[in-house]
């Protein structure tokens, strides 16, 4: 196939960095806006704060359950965009774009009337579930925004655009900043409603950017409705893979939040603290992941794996010394984090916490930019599995510590780390040697395709 050389080749980790720029800043916006979120909650007490983690964890988990809407919708486009196609893209655009906004009324219909038991699920009661009802109700109705925007990034990244969705990412959490400001302490005209006002804050915020986004994507890919019934059941058929991946993946996350709210107030609360951190950090080492994603998703398209495994080397370099540096900016930002967002009561559980969260990073990193290679490929089925192997160990981990009586915020942490470490190695492992039915097992990686 005739075309262009791609400047990843040329110029690897210039490119590299270029592109993963404008990706960190956007997918760090959400947590810097959560962590602000959870500032200004904390000041009013622990029982508003674990609400705030309760409500924040069941929603986070039923959005992520439909991210495979963008994540196939970043694949599907990259690939496109590898082999000349573009001019393709438009049908995916509009077909993940529908299916987005339908999965969103359903979360309202289906998640609105259970309120109640899945806050008691996540061991929420008394006035800590009644403020995680309020506060959960009020933010389902920004899920069919949550998931365009979701849907429209993915696009906008599988063309290589890293650019827009950052614009969208900065508008969306600058307005809520603004307004969890002025409706949680009800500033000037405003009525204080705490953690309903963080909740509407992030309704209207989310509609703000999906609505933008919509005017911003339909400028770079022409929408069309001439998508085919294969190109839908494609879709879902990443859907079904992806949806047990992330149910896996939530159940697990889900389990250590109820899990912590069960042992005291002072542990949800110091949870939250650490949750929102890991997320935080997460979504930064997650920047190379969502550019390897594209990157190898248009290797692939191009059926060029030897270039596509080049993308893994060098970005496996990068997040590693990302990660290695987060440990270092956690551990001296600790008192920080102490004075500023964790009750005084609840320091004394959540420092031991922290020093694991803290170590653990550099492993996050591998295990995180492996997803996304495999994302790019559209190894979905593997990625599955992978997510529901190492889930199962950690829940299994969660239930022994609690049956014999030794649960800690201090050994919660200490599994999640096992679970990181797992899904990494195993995401290795499908790369180098590559294990199983692997793509890159196809072409030997010693020298590179011409372009």
């Amino acid at each position: 196939m005739e075309s262009s050389p791609h400047p990843f080749i040329a110029q690897p980790n210039r490119t590299l960095i270029r592109l993963s720029i404008p990706v960190l800043v956007s997918l760090t916006a959400e947590p810097i806006t959560a962590l602000v979120d959870t500032a200004f909650i904390s000041s009013m007490g622990v029982v508003p704060l674990a609400a705030l983690g309760v409500g924040t964890t069941a929603l986070s988990s039923l959005f992520w359950m439909f991210g495979f809407l963008g994540v196939g919708a970043q694949t599907e486009i990259a690939q496109l965009f590898g082999r000349g196609k573009k001019d393709q893209a438009g049908g995916i655009l509009s077909l993940t774009l529908l299916l987005s906004a339908l999965a969103g009324l359903l979360i309202i219909l289906a998640i609105s009337p259970t309120a109640e038991g899945l806050t008691r699920v996540l061991g929420a009661s008394g006035a800590v579930q009644a403020n995680a009802i309020r506060y959960t109700r009020i933010r389902l109705f920004g899920a069919p925004a949550v998931l365009l925007i979701l849907t429209i990034s993915g696009a906008l990244r599988g063309i290589q655009d890293m650019r827009t969705p950052l614009w969208i990412a900065l508008g969306v959490n600058g307005l809520n900043i603004v307004l969890d400001w002025l409706l949680i302490f009800g500033i000037g005209p405003f009525p204080a409603l705490g953690v309903e006002g963080s909740a509407l804050a992030s309704t209207i915020s989310q509609w703000f950017g999906a609505l933008l986004g919509l005017v911003l994507v339909t400028q770079k890919i022409k929408p069309s409705r001439k998508f085919q019934l294969r190109e839908t059941l494609k879709i879902l058929r990443i859907g079904g893979d992806m949806f047990i991946r992330t149910g896996m993946l939530n159940l697990f996350l889900i389990y250590t939040t109820r899990a912590a709210n069960q042992i005291s107030p002072n542990s949800g609360a110091a949870h939250q603290v650490l949750r929102q951190m890991w997320v935080f950090t997460a979504l930064a080492l997650d920047a190379f992941a969502a550019t390897v994603q594209s990157l190898v998703g248009f290797f692939i398209g191009r059926g060029s794996v030897p270039n596509a495994k080049f993308v893994v080397k060098i970005a496996l370099a990068w997040s590693l010394g990302t990660g290695i540096a987060l440990s270092a900016l956690m551990a001296a930002g600790q008192g920080f984090v102490i004075r500023h967002l964790v009750p005084a009561s609840a320091a004394a559980v959540f420092i031991p916490a922290w020093l694991v969260s803290t170590l653990s990073q550099p492993l996050n990193s591998i295990a995180f930019l492996t997803d996304g290679v495999h994302l790019g490929t559209g190894d979905y089925g593997f990625l599955r599995n992978a997510v529901l192997t190492s889930s199962l160990i950690g829940i299994l981990g969660l239930w022994l510590l609690e049956r014999n009586g030794t649960s800690t915020l201090y050994w919660i942490w200490i599994l999640i780390t096992v679970w990181i470490v797992l899904r990494g190695a195993i995401g290795l492992l499908r790369i180098w040697p590559g294990i199983g039915n692997s793509p890159f097992r196809l072409d030997d990686d010693s020298s590179l395709q011409p372009e």
